[in-house]
């Protein structure tokens, strides 16, 4: 009899602002979340900076959807899926 093999959750996803766009092809994504203390209660933010792999090019200040993905080099996990919303000069 054959296992079935289900498949989990699937990759993460966040939304986040670019703060860097200076290197080719990648940018630095800030992603802030929000989330109660486990015993006081009081919503603290946290934030986290992730570097994703662009061909959309986004530019410093767009907010932009990331989607995890395999290894693309040291530092690199995510991949731009979509710029959500672009900077107003």
């Amino acid at each position: 009899m054959k296992k079935k093999v289900t498949k989990g959750p699937g990759p993460k996803e966040f939304v986040g602002k670019v703060i860097s766009d200076k290197m080719e092809k990648t940018v630095v994504v800030e992603v802030i979340r929000a989330k109660p203390h486990p015993l006081y209660r009081k919503v603290v933010r946290r934030r986290k900076k992730f570097y994703a792999h662009d061909e959309k090019g986004a530019k410093m200040g767009d907010w932009v959807r990331i989607r995890e993905t395999r290894p693309l080099s040291k530092l690199k996990r995510f991949v731009v899926v979509e710029i959500v919303r672009k900077e107003e000069k």
